[in-house]
């Protein structure tokens, strides 16, 4: 019989020479527990990367040695019962071997990395380092995972782009934008220091393979003849995704690790660019390399859709359409397009918003429980969803322009008065759909969604209207009509995040009165923890190779065919948007589209 290792012989936080990928399953067990007590990968725990640096939680990590030392415990007693069982049959030495749990012997291929002295390292490089999303959004989320001890021992940070900069002008100039957890504040100048310090800057052209060969070059200096693994996000762009890739992928991969790019949206503007993109990229890289990254889906309360539905059992009976109405998901901005009208004139509102973020949250929300929290297992159910969606017709969307607008004596530009946009743009900043899932679950019911810029007020919610309860008994003894105020869970993703349930409610006193009340978690209420930003959830998941929350090809093909005839449809057409005055509510024809259906939009009236 083999040798069992001891619960102690373990792999270090950083030999992650292995170039593991990522099990959710497991790793929502494991994410809390030390790295030392987890058992070797050669023994079975294939496809797991280990979050060894984030903070451990001692109940979880004495749990998990408590199980390892109990399955032990057992293996020898059941050694020990066959010993006596067969004694006499056994020679000496396989009885001894048998009654001894010994690590295993290690070969040079199996010895820890840093037990050599080398180890491995992550060099992360953002490609159009100088542009507005690489200031405001990927280092700050780079220095809130260092900050947290997330990322890991060994790892370095390189900006990348046209802009001739040296490395001191670069960390100025990251600087600025650095904010410290605010629950951590006694060390965030230390801190700081130490992340600049591993931040680099090298100028070359995104088409230039010499100037990646450059960067490769300067990439080995820091990784010291340490394992390689190579991090490219490009902030850039989409029509230099492929030059940028092609460059990387020939002169700056890693020769003995992993290498993958995240990719940012736009994926294409319909199924055919779209399609292009996805096979041009992969001339160089594997599926399994390219990271689509879609910054809403790492929002804490889209992540929390799957735990409240599948971890709580009064939702999960009441997610069909025998118990629930209409679902709407609805996302809004306060503001115009503010210096991005040439950019945003090129894709619409349905491009920038409907057709990825709260397509991708509606996919999250409507689908079969998966198999299992691994990756692959829900990107699989989310494909299902896309690909039983009814086709969209153009009598199935509203869409609308804002115009300029006075208001207590400001005045507001309307979309066109931009000077990088046309006169006579038709792009829409302003669109509502109705959409329905032709499968047994969501047969009928009407998922509305409508996003907009320059409104009247900041959100992204999924609204969930429930039917109204069979024989209406107060309607008819005190004439209180629950249909209108049937009961609705509401998730707001941002801002204030908080997941609320409206409930029908006597009001105290000696009559019979009803009102609605709010059954409310509020976020910043109940938990005292800074909620992290959305990309730094999504950087660290493309570090440990965990891909449950990127967009997979499939997936965006799904996405792309369900959304690609009603905008040529659009286009080709030349429908006339609504305009509505910046600031206000939408186009009225939103609430036309709703009553169609017989729904009205939930953020119509005062919630809170």
């Amino acid at each position: 019989m083999t040798a069992l290792p001891s619960p102690n012989h373990c792999c270090s936080s950083s030999s992650s020479a292995y170039s593991l990928n990522s099990s959710i399953g497991f790793r929502q067990i494991h994410r809390n527990i030390p790295f030392s007590l987890i058992p070797h990968n050669k023994f079975g725990l294939k496809n797991v990367s280990f979050r060894s640096k984030c903070t451990p939680s001692l109940p979880d990590a004495v749990l998990m040695q408590d199980v390892v030392s109990k399955i032990l415990s057992c293996l020898g007693a059941l050694a020990t019962k066959l010993v006596a069982t067969n004694e006499a049959s056994y020679p000496k030495e396989l009885k001894e071997g048998l009654l001894t749990v010994n690590p295993p012997e290690e070969d040079e291929n199996t010895v820890d990395s840093d037990a050599k002295g080398d180890g491995s390292t992550v060099s992360i490089t953002i490609v159009g380092a100088s542009g507005d999303l690489a200031k405001k959004k990927i280092f700050p989320a780079l220095f809130a995972l260092y900050y947290e001890d997330c990322l890991p021992e060994h790892f370095t940070i390189f900006g990348y782009a046209r802009s001739k900069m040296t490395d001191a002008e670069l960390r100025d100039m990251v600087s600025r934008t650095l904010t410290c957890r605010i629950d951590k504040r006694e060390n965030c100048g230390e801190k700081m220091d130490q992340f600049l310090k591993r931040c680099f800057y090298h100028s070359g052209n995104y088409d230039s393979e010499e100037n990646f060969t450059q960067l490769d070059g300067k990439l080995k200096e820091h990784e010291a003849g340490r394992i390689s693994n190579r991090l490219f996000y490009l902030s850039i762009p989409p029509n230099i995704f492929v030059d940028a890739v092609k460059c990387a992928s020939r002169s700056a991969s890693s020769a003995n690790g992993w290498t993958r790019v995240i990719v940012e949206k736009p994926f294409g503007r319909d199924s055919d660019s779209s399609a292009a993109l996805t096979r041009s990229l992969k001339q160089y890289l594997e599926e399994d390399q390219i990271f689509r990254i879609d910054h809403y889906l790492g929002k804490e309360l889209v992540e929390n859709l799957s735990v409240l539905r599948f971890s709580n059992l009064i939702f999960e009976p009441l997610w069909s359409r025998k118990y629930i109405r209409n679902v709407q998901l609805i996302f809004s901005e306060d503001f115009g397009t503010e210096g991005r009208g040439g950019y945003f004139d090129h894709y619409g509102i349905i491009r920038d918003i409907m057709q990825n973020h709260l397509l991708q949250i509606l996919a999250l929300f409507a689908m079969e429980t998966p198999v299992s929290l691994d990756a692959e297992d829900i990107r699989n159910e989310k494909v299902k969803v896309l690909r039983s969606m009814r086709p969209i017709h153009v009598d199935d969307v509203v869409v609308g322009q804002y115009k300029g607008h006075t208001r207590g004596g400001q005045s507001y530009p309307g979309y066109t008065d931009d000077k990088t946009v046309p006169e006579d743009s038709l792009t829409p900043t302003f669109a509502a759909a109705a959409l329905f899932i032709d499968n047994a679950r969501w047969d009928g019911v009407p998922f509305l969604m409508k996003a907009g810029k320059a409104l009247h007020d900041r959100r992204a919610e999924i609204r969930v209207q429930f039917r109204h309860v069979p024989g209406n008994l107060y309607n008819r003894n005190f004439g209180t009509n629950t249909d209108r105020a049937t009961n609705e869970l509401v998730i707001r993703v941002q801002p204030d995040e908080a997941i609320y349930l409206k409930i029908n409610n006597k009001v105290p006193g000696l009559g019979m009165r009803l009102d609605r009340s709010n059954l409310n978690l509020l976020y910043k209420a109940r938990y005292a923890k800074e909620i992290p930003d959305a990309y730094e959830r999504l950087v660290l998941d493309a570090i440990e190779g965990e891909r449950r929350l990127f967009i997979r090809s499939d997936e965006l093909d799904a996405a792309w065919s369900l959304f690609t005839p009603v905008l040529k449809e659009i286009e080709e057409k030349k429908v006339i948007p609504e305009y509505y005055p910046y600031g206000s509510r939408g186009p009225v024809g939103a609430h036309y589209l709703a009553a169609r259906h017989n729904v009205k939009w939930g953020d119509v009236g005062v919630d809170e």
